[in-house]
């Protein structure tokens, strides 16, 4: 690895990442970059050989960044680092075109391995994510049913914004959050605001939004 560019809007989150690739890679060029924008823009300009990106950041998030890059530069891995649950986003960003996903709780020799396995032009997942993925196949109420517009907007109707805070947000019509609404409680089986919000907070949805 000659060149690495790690992307968190969390600047402690940032530097730890990068020691443990200087310990690792000690003769590598580490860039980082702070919101996904910043990071699109850094890709353009340089040749790496790795992107390493968190999903929740400023400007564009990291399933936008992911789908960019795979867009402007289809031959660079991707490994997603994220502190939501596999459940929630792994299968989604490989199917973007991510290299591996990793938890952000997972030991810094796991980022490693991740590393070094991607780097042989092969996907990393970790045994708890492939144990997930299988789980999830035959899971009838799936948040991987979902599209990502889907899954913001039940992210942002279950930290309570109301459809018109949601729709001038997203500089959507409310009767088009509306129609989002039904889908998402069609597809999830479920029936009311109330289960809905229960639903994200089983499956941690609302941090960090």
């Amino acid at each position: 690895m000659k060149k690495i560019i790690v992307a968190d809007d969390h600047s402690y989150v940032r530097r730890g990442v990068i020691q443990i690739l200087k310990d690792e890679f000690p003769f590598a060029q580490i860039d980082e970059a702070s919101n996904g924008d910043e990071l699109i823009q850094q890709v353009m300009k340089e040749e790496y050989q790795l992107v390493i990106s968190d999903l929740e950041m400023p400007g564009k998030n990291g399933l936008e960044s992911l789908e960019r890059i795979k867009e402007l530069k289809p031959e660079i891995p991707v490994l997603i680092l994220s502190i939501y649950d596999e459940e929630l986003y792994a299968a989604r960003t490989f199917k973007a075109g991510a290299s591996g996903y990793l938890n952000k709780n997972s030991a810094p020799e796991d980022l490693i391995k991740a590393i070094r396995k991607i780097a042989t032009g092969k996907k990393f997942m970790s045994h708890e994510t492939a144990h997930k993925l299988e789980k999830l196949q035959t899971k009838k109420q799936s948040m991987d049913t979902l599209s990502n517009r889907e899954l913001l907007i039940l992210k942002l109707m279950a930290s309570g914004k109301t459809t018109s805070q949601i729709s001038d947000q997203l500089e959507l019509a409310a009767t088009t959050v509306s129609t989002y609404r039904s889908r998402i409680l069609e597809k999830l089986q479920l029936n009311s605001n109330a289960e809905l919000i229960k639903y994200a907070l089983q499956h941690n949805l609302i941090a960090d939004i």
